[in-house]
């Protein structure tokens, strides 16, 4: 197989995505990697000048042809995922690890580097290349490049089995989601779901071959079940299915436990071969926080302000269970409950405010955001994707186009759950010119039914602004090294500062009201329905506030305290909700075998960062509402100071570039109503 016909191998500018096929995997991994093989030997010549050019470049460059291709695949299998794919997929894993895992621990390869930094061009390298030199030098000792050999080798046996088990972690979510399906043949039963949910129950049911509704797993179609479904036993049968997916309770065949047990163990040791006390402190050595005690610090705090608030949303509940005849609320009647406590408090619910919220709507709305915060377009342009409902963008600026962003929003089987935004490509110079980023945008909404256009609940604005920040961040970088543009290299506990960020826009009137057109009326949201929402804005945010430490404190204490051989994952999160929460989910509960951002994602010891950031994201947003939430020239800081710069410096000098000052919780406590004296 020629590079002509395979379109892994013929990535010029644009990703052919409609015709990548598994069978191009294998030829196209194989020709990369002899490719980085070749380009390694002859970086590793030391007889040819230790400069730039013949050391950190030429790598870069082949590694990038590499995992820009690899990253199409890994790509391509989350958001549609064949067993054909997904076994090219897992074919050709160990090798790229092994390639990736060994390069990093290349002892001849970190002689080069510091070789570099230690010659008279270095002081010729502009600050950037200077910067990213040294962190590629922090990035060598991170990985094991001084340790003895066997140690050493210790570390890269580590790395190749802790991919391949957070992939197989990934999958077994993915089909123990799929696997369940429920299927009801008397309408009765649906009694209280809105009549748009339920025409998506009946066209899943369809698509099947089956005739009434059929529920599914997918959060679009899980989540209004829960809220809206009068039906309780219905309501505890989901439950319990969501509850349990990948675990030894869902019949065994997914079950993550050893998994994670295995994870756990291989990143402690891991983190000890590299002289670090626990993989926490391993984590934290390139994020903004420096030890795990300050990050539980910070959350404990956090917490001490939110519990109080937390407290009461609670007690709210279950005096509001009682008047639906719920006398003890179960886990599977809360969401029901909140959504029926919403309505009667604030005289509206969630399933009114979706019917004004369509899609092209929202994506025109949010996109005339962007042009009046940053000066630039976004249109629709034609190329060539993945499904037929993802759509392709090209951002421009006085005519010229500086990015281009693929969106895809909808749920539908074999892709993996959650939203994300994730890159194809970075900003940077070549010797053949300037190449512009190119990002993903991927969310799991309900498509539109029976020829209607899809709606979006006001929750899925708010995800869809979130990664849309994470996809600015991305595309406005002015950056021309690829290491530090957009979001590489950006320490994990501020690259959600962009996201967040964004949210806020979402509660601005104006905005809203400019992406907001009713899919039978075409009226914009009224103003009074608007004021209902902005009351209830703060509803519940003290739950939803611990609920989030909980998370990160479980995360940070599973990695800095926990002893995967002879602890309970199961005891030390029941112990994390003794001390923070006020919702209490029942013992066969299997929460952690598909929490995926910290055993399949990045977030492992770092999922503190959302509330981190939200702190920097809520005090960054302060500087919008003192000069006027849409005023340019405030946004033209922002892109300035934080978008544009990516990696070139720490974070927290971007923030205080921008800001003036460091940041203060005071600004999240405002926005979450959580200050003593205010209503929630």
């Amino acid at each position: 197989m020629t590079a002509c016909d395979n379109p892994l191998l013929a990535i010029t500018d644009f990703v052919d995505y409609a015709a990548v096929r598994p069978e191009h995997v294998t030829p196209a991994v194989t020709a990369l990697c002899e490719d980085v093989e070749k380009t390694l030997l002859a970086v590793l010549d030391t007889s040819r000048p230790t400069t730039w050019e013949n050391v950190v470049e030429p790598l870069n460059e082949s590694l990038g042809r590499l995992t820009r291709a690899w990253g199409v695949v890994g790509h391509l299998q989350s958001v549609c995922d064949t067993p054909e794919l997904r076994d090219a997929y897992n074919r050709e894993l160990p090798r790229v690890s092994e390639l990736l895992l060994r390069i990093s621990l290349d002892t001849r390869l970190y002689e080069r580097y510091k070789a570099l930094r230690a010659s008279e061009g270095f002081a010729q390298l502009s600050p950037v290349r200077q910067r990213i030199l040294e962190r590629d030098l922090r990035d060598f000792r991170l990985s094991g490049a001084d340790l003895p050999d066997e140690k050493r080798a210790r570390v890269q046996e580590i790395g190749e089995r802790l991919s391949m088990l957070s992939q197989k972690f990934s999958e077994n979510l993915l089909d123990a989601t799929n696997a369940f399906t429920l299927d009801i043949e008397r309408e009765e039963d649906l009694e209280g779901v809105p009549e748009d949910v339920k025409a998506l129950y009946r066209a899943t049911a369809e698509a099947a071959g089956k005739t009434g509704w059929r529920v599914t797993l997918q959060f679009p179609s899980y989540l209004p079940f829960m809220q809206f479904a009068k039906n309780r036993a219905l309501r505890e049968k989901l439950y319990h299915a969501f509850s349990v997916r990948a675990s030894e309770l869902d019949g065994g065949k997914w079950d993550n436990g050893p998994l994670m047990k295995e994870i756990l163990t291989l990143r402690d040791e891991e983190a000890k071969l590299l002289g670090f006390a626990n993989y926490a402190e391993s984590s934290l050595a390139v994020k903004m926080a420096s030890t795990p005690k300050e990050v539980t610090d910070f959350l404990r705090d956090l917490a001490s302000h939110a519990k109080p608030f937390a407290v009461k949303d609670m007690e709210a509940l279950r005096e509001h269970a009682k008047t639906l005849g719920l006398e003890k609320m179960e886990s599977w009647d809360q969401a029901y409950v909140s959504e029926s406590l919403r309505k009667s408090r604030y005289s509206y619910s969630s399933d009114v405010v979706k019917r004004y919220f369509t899609e092209s709507t929202v994506f025109a709305g949010l996109f005339h955001l962007a042009e009046t915060l940053y000066g630039i377009r976004v249109e629709e342009r034609k190329g060539s994707t993945w499904h037929p409902d993802v759509k392709f963008f090209a951002l421009t600026e006085d005519g010229k186009d500086i990015a281009y962003l693929y969106a895809d929003l909808h749920a539908r089987a074999g892709k993996r759950s959650g939203a994300w935004m994730d890159s194809d490509r970075a900003r940077r110079m070549t010797k053949n010119g300037l190449e512009l980023p190119i990002a993903y945008l991927v969310c799991n909404f309900a498509p539109g039914v029976d020829g209607r256009e899809a709606t979006l609940t006001h929750d899925d604005v708010t995800t869809l602004f979130h990664e849309f920040g994470h996809a600015l961040h991305h595309m406005l970088t002015s950056q021309t090294e690829e290491a530090v543009s957009g979001i590489n290299g950006v320490e994990w506990d501020a690259v959600e500062l962009p996201s967040q960020f964004m949210e806020n826009f979402a509660w601005d009137e104006r905005v809203v009201t400019s992406l907001s057109k009713h899919v039978e009326t075409g009226e914009k949201l009224p103003h009074e329905l608007f004021a209902k929402m902005l009351t209830a804005k703060n509803f519940e945010a003290g739950m939803q506030t611990v609920r989030q430490i909980e998370f990160a404190l479980f995360d940070m204490l599973l990695h800095s305290e926990f002893d995967a051989k002879k602890d309970s994952i199961a005891d030390l999160l029941s112990r994390v909700r003794d001390e923070v929460a006020v919702s209490f989910p029942p013992a066969y509960n299997r929460f952690a075998n598909s929490f995926s951002h910290i055993f399949a994602g990045g977030y492992a010891a770092g999922y503190y960062s959302y509330k981190w950031a939200e702190v920097l994201s809520a005090d960054a947003f302060g500087a919008f509402e003192e000069t006027g939430v849409l005023n340019a020239e405030t946004g033209r800081r922002f892109r300035e100071e934080i978008l544009s710069r990516g990696s070139s410096r720490d974070a927290m000098d971007s923030f205080v570039a921008f800001r003036g000052r460091k940041p203060t919780v005071d600004a999240l406590l405002r926005q979450n109503g959580m200050i003593e004296g205010e209503k929630a």
